[in-house]
């Protein structure tokens, strides 16, 4: 009977990890003689999995020194995931309180790669069929979530500003200069709205959440159908942006931002 051989562990990926987690463990940066020696790895072996590690941004050298230190790129993908998790824990009561007291859908969501990453998800209590969305990447500029990062984070680069809008509605909003002026409208009022540009027959409407010094980390929205959420007018009802608002700064508080 033929058996399919089982692949081993990779030698080089072994090596390398070794190396980020030796970095990791000393305070200090780390020259080639003294990695090769404590890992009782050729020299030769260690500069070429540096140079690879270094290419890929987990390994900074120091062009003084010559020593290696843990680099931004793997620093990065360390602290989105303690962010997104503490994200995500933090908001677990006040997203049910909040879908609780609208009687609608609540999600949480944070910035990835010029997109909204949604981290919670919490159903319509009611006992209509609902997809679990936990996960998902959904266009910033087409959603409430999305505004709000958008207008809260840093300005676009040049390579991003000159990239097309996606329209998934007849109202989405695809002018770089009308999105622009609805950021600006989104940083005096304090939140944000979204009718149909997404979805039709869906609105939202959303606040930033803050994290310590006042830095947007992520946003929280109540999302229903347009005649719920919504007035005559096609503008979010008072009480929904009231209580979107109040969970975020509730939000907020637990991740150690000042009152706002």
């Amino acid at each position: 009977m033929y058996r399919a051989a089982v692949p081993g562990p990779v030698q080089s990926i072994e090596r390398a990890a070794a190396i980020l987690r030796l970095l990791a463990a000393r305070s200090g940066r780390l020259g080639l003689v003294e990695i090769s020696a404590s890992l009782d790895l050729a020299k030769g072996t260690v500069h070429g999995i540096l140079r690879t590690l270094q290419s890929v941004g987990f390994v900074e050298q120091d062009p003084t020194s010559g020593k290696y230190q843990l680099g931004a790129a793997l620093l990065h993908l360390g602290s989105s995931y303690l962010d997104v998790n503490e994200l995500r824990a933090r908001a677990l009561n006040w997203s049910d309180a909040l879908a609780a007291r609208t009687g609608e859908a609540v999600r949480v969501g944070t910035s990835m790669d010029s997109r909204v990453l949604i981290v919670h998800h919490v159903f319509r209590p009611d006992e209509s069929l609902q997809t679990l969305e936990v996960g998902n990447l959904l266009p910033a500029h087409a959603c409430a979530l999305g505004k709000v990062l958008l207008a809260y984070g840093p300005a676009p680069t040049r390579a991003q500003a000159s990239q097309p809008l996606e329209g998934f509605t007849r109202v989405t909003v695809v002018d770089r200069r009308a999105l622009t002026q609805e950021l600006g409208r989104v940083r005096e009022q304090g939140w944000s709205q979204e009718v149909e540009e997404w979805q039709p027959g869906e609105a939202a409407v959303a606040a930033p959440i803050r994290a310590y010094g006042g830095l947007a980390v992520g946003a929280i929205e109540v999302r229903g159908a347009v005649e719920r959420l919504c007035d005559y007018h096609r503008q979010p009802k008072t009480e929904h942006v009231t209580r979107v608002r109040e969970a975020a700064r509730a939000i907020s508080r637990e991740l150690g931002a000042a009152r706002w």
